[in-house]
């Protein structure tokens, strides 16, 4: 089991703040932006949306809104707000105000710096305009039968730079497979009708990026009481599951884990599916031929992984609101991916080549679950670095899931999906010590082009930084797994313990990551998160240093 740290307190969040020289040069990166000495401070303990707005000198017509509130042990308060303009969203206009106890605004965290102005809200560009570039946009990415979701809306894109008006528009329908579902974001310029930007909404575990699900899932059928079921899985060996009886015996749903529930696509790409019934609540036999076997694995993970934010990160689920995602199984024929549908708050598992290997697997169920936790924090943009750490921090939380659970059958490791056989020749999806080792472009240190990679394969650096902080450089065994992982420049990292590192990357997620955040800035977040929990001068802090050295993002 992983523990809580203690927390530093107000006295070294200022010391790291205003004066670590580890931190010069780089307070100021794209994605890591503090802005605490140029705002006014707001009235002595007044933390009012109003008043923080006008102690950062927002214009007029831009307002807060809440998202999220983080609360240290020393009564620090991190706020994450999203923006608007004349009632308009903001996109990338998030920020984080950091307080002290007494209310008193010690930091802020924003993902641009940027004022937002524009001269005109009334675009040139009309919203059928905006459709069609749109549809031009998911035809490059290779979308075929695509439909829009709803109308395009206008927005403030702040990311570039300069703020402009913008129509941001969804396009849903099928990557050039035929199986993979797209659900494409395009932001089109509302006066050149240029495309600023776009993004897919869906994130996979395999690489190739896929988007949206069906819609939500199929209700249960009158749920009447939590009972305790058995479970043979393919992955993870005999597990207990929690159900709940109804008319028909059992349902898959698990209502000591706010209601989370596994359903039976049977094999279709589209539809609510059907939850999991059975008789003696004793379901599947260890392999693929048995359709409640995927289903085992699916409801054990989601299980495991709602634990592991419960009991190590102190998170109730996904928005920290007690509520459960839907785990979809048996998604497509042989279709080898797994992904997550933020809209639809649901997990799909493919069953792999041939049918045979559902991505079911335990750290599998962490990733995607991890993707729910990105969007209701930071929201890392799936693209670019940010995308490279969004992909990151659910291979690092799926790979602490499958520690946590510390089951027999699927023992903790620093590699993703080694027992899916993905590529059929039974070697893992991703390495966290080397990840290039996965022969497939993966990165192992930062560069200048980083960015240009597809987010699975930029994700490495960050991979990369978390096994060094967890276990150092160099050679070693690991519950029975060999490592050897080099720095770039041949340095020697003393890790601080997988415990620690990932205390360390989910302070930073939640409280100092923003929408842009890159490798930099991530540096940067992790760095602050570090002396939160365990002092400005810590040996914590000089590791987080010293890895994130060791993959080449330096000050």
């Amino acid at each position: 089991m992983f523990s809580l740290p203690p927390v530093g307190g107000r006295a070294r969040r200022l010391a790291l703040t205003s004066g670590a020289a580890v931190l010069t040069g780089s307070l100021l990166a794209a994605g890591a932006t503090t802005a605490s000495a140029g705002a006014a401070p707001a009235p002595h303990g007044d933390t009012s949306v109003a008043a923080t707005a006008q102690s950062l000198g927002l214009d007029a017509k831009e307002k807060l809104v809440v998202k999220d509130t983080v609360k240290d042990a020393d009564g620090t308060v991190h706020t994450r707000y999203e923006r608007t303009y004349a009632g308009l969203p903001v996109l990338g206009g998030d920020l984080v105000v950091h307080r002290a106890a007494d209310g008193a605004v010690e930091d802020v965290t924003k993902a641009v710096r940027t004022g937002v102005k524009v001269a005109s809200l009334t675009p040139k560009l009309t919203p059928t305009a905006a459709r069609s570039a749109a549809f031009k946009a998911a035809k490059a990415a290779r979308t075929t039968g695509a439909a829009t979701d709803g109308a395009p809306r206008k927005v403030i894109w702040a990311v570039g730079g300069k703020p402009v008006l913008a129509y941001e528009t969804v396009v849903s329908g099928t990557q050039d497979d035929g199986v993979t579902p797209s659900l494409l974001r395009v932001v089109t310029d509302a006066d050149t009708g240029r495309k600023l930007y776009e993004q897919q909404l869906i994130n996979d575990i395999a690489g190739g990026i896929t988007p949206r699900a069906a819609q939500g899932a199929a209700k249960p059928g009158s749920p009447q009481v939590a009972a305790a079921g058995t479970g043979v899985s393919q992955y993870s060996g005999t597990v207990a599951l929690d159900t709940t009886t109804s008319s028909k015996g059992f349902t898959l749903v698990d209502s000591v884990r706010g209601g989370s529930s596994t359903v039976d696509l049977q094999h279709r790409t589209s539809g609510k599916g059907t939850v999991f019934t059975d008789a003696d609540n004793a379901w599947g036999n260890g392999t693929a031929a048995d359709n409640q076997t995927a289903a085992v694995d699916a409801a054990y993970g989601a299980a495991q992984t709602w634990d592991f934010y419960k009991n190590v990160l102190h998170r109730n689920g996904i928005k920290n609101d007690g509520r459960a995602p839907v785990s979809r199984v048996h998604y497509g024929k042989a279709y080898q991916n797994a992904f997550w549908d933020d809209q639809s708050f649901t997990i799909t598992y493919g069953d792999g080549a041939a049918n045979q290997h559902p991505l079911t697997q335990l750290d599998v169920a962490g990733h995607e679950f991890s993707h729910g936790v990105t969007s209701a924090t930071a929201n890392l943009q799936y693209s670019g670095e940010s995308g490279g750490l969004n992909e990151a921090t659910s291979d690092i939380f799926g790979t602490a899931v499958e520690w946590n659970a510390n089951n027999a059958q699927d023992k903790g490791d620093y590699v993703l999906g080694e027992k899916i056989d993905i590529f059929g020749n039974g070697k893992p999806l991703r390495y966290q010590d080397r990840p290039s080792k996965d022969g497939r472009g993966s990165a192992d240190y930062w560069s200048a082009g980083i960015g240009d990679l597809d987010v699975h394969y930029s994700s490495g650096v960050a991979n990369h930084f978390f096994y060094l902080l967890s276990e150092g450089s160099g050679a070693k065994d690991i519950n029975g797994v060999h490592y050897d992982s080099p720095t770039v420049d041949g340095s020697t990292v003393t890790g601080i313990g997988r415990d620690k590192a990932v205390q360390v990357w989910y302070k930073a997620l939640t409280t100092y990551f923003t929408s842009t955040t890159d490798y930099h800035g991530a540096r940067v977040g992790t760095l602050k998160a570090a002396a939160d929990l365990y002092g400005a001068n810590s040996a914590e802090v000089k590791a987080v240093d010293a890895a994130w050295a060791g993959v080449n993002v330096k000050a």
